[in-house]
């Protein structure tokens, strides 16, 4: 049997199920007794060990029954992982590895003997087991496995379909424990849990236990009077025209009413439904334009604003680059100024001495005699005065206020002369040995004089006679002198 079963691509629990019977039997035949079950067999791909559905529920205990007891009743069936039992009250629960072991042992064990009692065990109320609604037609086992794995463990998560395998809209999820499942159901109902793009939120309700596999059997029915009154008569078609036929006919109207109006109301709430379809897909399209348009707005926003900050960048970098040439130029300016300035500065140094002593030497030249020439044979002489012969020439003659023959403007009243009718010049620069006075003709003066006579020589100004040598320079215009 087993061997047929692991032909199956998928086989489904009653296929399952009945292999392992069939195994089972075999096993007891042929050994006759106890046998090892193989785990690994029983568990379908994919299929979690240890979960809510592999529990059983055991009534109907004998109230002197110990737990090592309880677990050697289904050590046959693998090793449990959660033994619970109440003595008081006769029932208990244990847990097995997987739904095929956990049906075996229910069809093995129910209805045994045990201390004069027969067992009932059925599988246990799955307590954080939820319902959900509203699913989307796209919504599949594994997306609503996800979608509520966020709450904690999820043992196992069902989309329910019709006959021809289209989703209906409902599922559940199994939780491993109950506090999840409150967590779900309490998150779910305060807010708005989305599975898909589509705005539509699911819908989350207690899952409602139904037992649609064992049902009601006659040896649990409570034998009261009520029962014993409903039971006189069989089963049975009622008559036309008997009271029976009245008011069944009534039964059956009022459930084709109920009917009726369970139709219109699901097609109330299909129209509804398809109406709000219709007005969020419209809805959802507007709200994608004033998305885009949001973008749009926000992308020009971002563009302006970083043309802003170009622009100022550009400024700074104008301004920078205007002040570096400010700075340049104005550094240039100034090192222009400095060099005039010393340029300035150097020919006032060189020229102011030459100036000053001209000058002192012109106004010392303006004090000469009504005469008008400068004669300098007598006064600057080297010989003594007597036998000297004929005098020599004037060395040079000098217009005074255009008494003489220089032309030129007006120097002031004439210089004074002398007793003789020299010209007054102050103390002789020459001693009576015929030395130069240095008190008077200092080599700074000589050097003013110099330049006066280069440049009245060159205008034309004075005349040099003849048997006069032209100095060379001031060292020679000193010693000339």
């Amino acid at each position: 049997p087993m061997k047929a079963l692991r032909g199956l691509d998928k086989p489904s629990e009653n296929e399952a199920l009945a292999a392992a019977m069939a195994m089972v039997k075999e096993e007891e035949e042929g050994i006759g007794g106890g046998f090892t079950v193989d785990i690994k067999s029983f568990l379908k791909p994919g299929e979690k060990s240890y979960t809510q559905r592999c529990r059983l529920f055991v009534g109907n205990l004998p109230t002197d029954i110990t737990e090592e007891d309880f677990k050697r009743l289904f050590e046959r069936y693998g090793e449990p992982s959660e033994v619970f039992i109440n003595r008081d009250r006769g029932f208990g629960f244990i847990r097995l590895e997987s739904r095929t072991l956990a049906e075996i042992a229910k069809a093995e064990l129910d209805g045994t003997i045990l201390k004069s009692r027969p067992l009932r065990i059925r599988f246990a109320t799955h307590g954080a087991a939820l319902t959900i609604k509203n699913l989307s037609p796209v919504v599949s086992n594994e997306l609503l496995e996800q979608a509520f794995s966020q709450f904690g463990p999820v043992e196992r998560a069902v989309v329910v379909v019709d006959d021809r395998g289209r989703a209906t809209g409902k599922g559940f999820v199994e939780f491993a424990a109950k506090p999840p499942a409150r967590k779900a159901l309490e998150r779910c109902g305060d807010g708005a849990l989305l599975l898909t793009t589509t705005p539509r939120p699911v819908l989350v309700e207690p899952m409602e236990q139904f037992d649609d596999e064992d049902g009601l059997p006659e040896k649990l029915m409570q034998k009261t009077q009520q029962y014993h009154k409903e039971r006189e008569q069989p089963p049975r078609f009622a008559q036309p025209g008997t009271f029976e036929f009245e008011y069944a006919s009534r039964w059956k109207a009022l459930d084709e009413m109920e009917k009726q109006q369970r139709e219109q109301v699901d097609r109330n709430i299909r129209e509804a439904k398809e109406k709000l379809e219709a007005e969020m897909e419209a809805a959802r399209h507007e709200h994608q334009l004033m998305l885009m348009r949001q973008d749009l707005m926000r992308r020009q926003e971002e563009l302006r604003r970083l043309e802003e900050l170009r622009n100022q960048e550009l400024q700074k970098r104008k301004q920078i680059q205007l002040r570096h040439e400010e700075e340049h130029r104005r550094r240039e300016e100034e090192m222009l100024r400095q060099r005039e300035q010393e340029e300035l500065r150097r020919q006032q140094e060189s020229f102011k001495p030459n100036f000053m002593d001209a000058r002192e030497q012109e106004m010392r030249m303006g004090d000469m005699g009504p005469r008008g020439a400068l004669n300098m044979g007598d006064a600057f002489s080297p010989a003594p005065a007597g036998n000297q012969g004929p005098p020599p020439p004037p060395m040079m003659s000098m217009n005074m206020n255009n008494r003489g023959t220089m032309p030129g403007p007006a120097m002031g009243p004439g210089p004074s002369l002398g007793p003789e009718g020299a010209t007054n010049i102050g103390t002789p620069m020459m001693s009576d040995n015929g030395t130069v006075n240095q008190n008077l003709f200092s080599e700074k003066s000589a050097a003013a004089g110099f330049g006066l006579l280069e440049t009245m020589c060159n205008a034309g100004e004075i005349k040099i006679p003849e048997n006069v040598t032209p100095c060379v320079n001031q060292r020679h215009f000193h010693s000339y002198f």
